[in-house]
């Protein structure tokens, strides 16, 4: 027998394993015998890894954890949520989109606001960019920021959208949020922050994607350029200027529309970002704001990051990361 064909036969072997375990733990889950299956999953978890059976590990601890959340088993279910992260670090398992997928599934089965839910998403997202600090694969972030759009958690999931590259998925929330929670006054404020933030973080692709689509799709809003909200018309002018990149321009028109900026304290704060990112705007010496206006700013944007000049960061069209 070839090489080839042994690692397919011990392949299968191990695959059928699995599936003889699987059938035992799920007929004691079935039988309501909970703990004393999480308690085997956990022994059979171990096993496998000092074995070095990571695959037959993460896919046993994956599907086990479906089943208790199938029986709302959360405490269970969350804890081999957990195990599927440890083998995947352990495993220095590469990123590819079936786990990220499989991750965001388990996910979506947790309690939204469990403690549980949130330490599994922190580590995830830390997982997914190999342990670097980063803040996450855009993928990942973009399958979390679906869930919680479904779940109505619109601010969550607008925090992960952001750090996606899903422009045209962001904006049909943002209308959904505009249209539920919102007042109609506020139509273009919704879009007019997701805009300045995607361009603080230096996504100029998501920004456009963003502000066209829901401009398109609000049904409060009449179809432009231009608008008749003046604060749109800007955001509009200011996605053009981006591209030419000339600071007179830029300048001139956050002068010209400054009542329209007004309508909130943040937006000169993301210009300065923006000025600084786009145009090569030297950082002020110390920022306007302090409290919670800086600790925004800085979590948004991350502190003591070096910029590598204006002409770099107009190329550069993906999320930067949070520190």
């Amino acid at each position: 027998m070839s090489e080839p064909e042994s690692l397919r036969c011990s392949s299968a072997r191990n695959r059928g394993g699995v599936q003889r375990v699987e059938g035992k733990l799920r007929a004691s889950v079935e039988k309501g015998d909970y703990y004393e299956a999480h308690q085997m999953y956990r022994t059979l978890f171990f096993r496998y890894m000092s074995q070095a059976k990571h695959a037959e590990a993460r896919e046993l601890m994956h599907n086990g954890a479906l089943l208790f959340f199938s029986y709302n088993q959360q405490n269970s279910a969350a804890d081999l949520s957990m195990l599927v992260l440890e083998v995947l670090e352990k495993s220095e398992t590469k990123v590819e989109e079936d786990i990220l997928e499989s991750l965001a599934k388990l996910f979506s089965r947790m309690e939204p606001n469990s403690p549980e839910r949130v330490a599994f998403v922190s580590r995830a997202l830390k997982w997914s960019t190999g342990g670097s600090g980063k803040l996450g694969h855009p993928k990942l972030h973009q399958l979390l920021a679906v869930t919680l759009w479904k779940e109505q958690n619109y601010s969550e999931s607008r925090y992960h959208f952001l750090h996606s590259s899903d422009g045209e998925g962001c904006a049909q929330m943002l209308v959904e949020f505009s249209a539920s929670r919102g007042f109609r006054s506020e139509v273009d404020m919704f879009v007019a922050q997701a805009v300045l933030q995607f361009l603080c973080l230096k996504n100029k692709n998501s920004a456009s994607v963003v502000f066209s689509t829901y401009t398109e799709k609000h049904p409060s809003i009449e179809k432009g350029p231009p608008f008749v909200q003046p604060l749109l018309n800007f955001i509009w002018f200011l996605l053009l200027a981006v591209d030419g990149g000339k600071l007179t321009v830029f300048t001139v028109l956050c002068e010209q529309y400054q009542p329209s900026l007004k309508r909130d304290p943040m937006y000169n704060e993301y210009l300065d970002r923006i000025g600084q990112v786009f145009f090569g705007v030297p950082p002020k010496q110390s920022p306007s704001y302090g409290g919670l206006l800086g600790n925004l700013l800085n979590s948004l944007m991350g502190s003591g990051e070096d910029d590598d000049g204006a002409e770099e960061a107009q190329e550069d069209s993906s999320p930067i990361e949070l520190d």
